[in-house]
């Protein structure tokens, strides 16, 4: 009998999370579709183009709500068992409410693993191509190339690498500027350790530049602490250029972080992120843990789409202290380990808190 249980709430459960997850990605798919539409037709790219584009970001989506329609479901299963009075027959016949809740932090932790095999696996690839349409074809930006540790910018006869690019600051490290002369022979070039944009231009740090002189056949060197150097280029556009951390697995963003340190920049953005690989899909268990403290409260037996609107509440709590842990790990306050793992600690204790009233 017990058996028999858990299958029956395990395909209850199956069969609304598909329906929920189906639903929330056609309407994503529509709705992200039509958001790019202007972009689409001022590109020379074809609408299944742009559709193949908005498709490549389902995995990547998927993986985002997963936590949401998981919650969703589970609240919906004891929800509907708690209407029907199942719960009330089951807590009679002395099962106890954590037994109930085993097949729920079951498929959360299914979930969350499934989450990191995507993240490791389909996701990079997906998300770099689809913003490889993004930023290359949609927008026809030829001028910046982007690997994995470097950026390469042509302007005009200048040619720009950037070591470095600190998404969160804003700033970049190792740059160098390099002009052509006259039969592609190098005029000058200027190189900076750092770099920060102010006041709509750049301004670099700790810089050597050289110029060539054709007089002597020979270069001139200059070292200053600072210079101020004019690029067709914002911040905004490194970062929309550079790989991002969703492109990343998170072995490749921990090799990336790796070689940042090793080279002397700060790589506690990308840290931060690293961790957040880990740390996000395991939030699934503390979803099925909260969604079914949920379904079982007396107030939904008679009022299901108030426990549906508690479960999306704490939804949007969780992702607003992650969102701000991760800020405050962008800004050293706190460890980047620290700033990944703090919200599903503090979340993980409210969802055992919350159960125990349950019982």
């Amino acid at each position: 009998m017990i058996r028999c249980l858990h299958k029956y709430w395990l395909k209850e459960f199956v069969r609304i999370f598909i329906m929920i997850q189906a639903l929330v990605m056609v309407l994503f798919v529509f709705i992200d579709y039509l958001s790019h539409m202007d972009k689409i037709l001022e590109s020379d790219i074809t609408f299944a183009r742009g559709l193949w584009f908005v498709l490549l970001k389902l995995p990547y989506m998927f993986v985002q709500l997963t936590p949401a329609g998981l919650l969703l479901a589970v609240i919906s299963v004891f929800g509907i068992m708690n209407r029907s009075g199942e719960l009330t027959a089951l807590k009679s016949s002395g099962i106890s409410v954590y037994f109930m809740v085993k097949p729920a932090i079951l498929a959360g932790g299914v979930l969350a693993f499934l989450m990191l095999f995507l993240t490791e696996t389909l996701i990079p690839v997906s998300m770099a191509r689809s913003n490889h349409i993004r930023y290359r074809e949609m927008s026809r930006n030829g001028g910046i190339v982007h690997a994995k540790e470097d950026i390469w910018i042509r302007s005009g006869r200048a040619l720009v690498h950037i070591n470095f690019f600190d998404p969160a600051k804003k700033t970049v490290a190792g740059i160098s500027c390099t002009t052509m002369g006259p039969g592609f022979k190098i005029a000058s070039r200027t190189d900076g350790a750092r770099g920060y944009y102010e006041n709509g231009r750049w301004i670099l740090e700790d810089v050597i530049e050289q110029s060539y002189d054709p007089e002597i056949d020979d270069y001139h060197v200059f070292i200053t602490p600072q210079k101020v150097v004019s690029l067709d280029l914002k911040p905004d556009d490194l970062d929309r250029m550079t790989q991002r951390s969703d492109e990343m697995s998170y072995t490749e963003l921990r090799k990336y972080v790796e070689k940042v340190t090793a080279e002397g920049y700060d790589a506690t953005t990308y840290k931060v992120d690293m961790y957040g690989k880990l740390a996000f899909p395991f939030i699934c268990v503390i979803m099925a843990l909260a969604g079914a403290a949920t379904g079982m409260r007396d107030f939904v037996k008679n009022n299901l789409p108030l426990g549906i609107a508690v479960g999306v509440g704490f939804c949007f709590l969780y992702w607003f202290v992650f969102g701000f842990t991760a800020s405050l790990g962008y800004a050293k306050i706190l460890p980047p380990v620290v700033a990944a793992w703090v919200s599903n600690l503090v979340f993980l204790c409210l969802g055992c808190i919350y159960l125990i009233q349950t019982e």
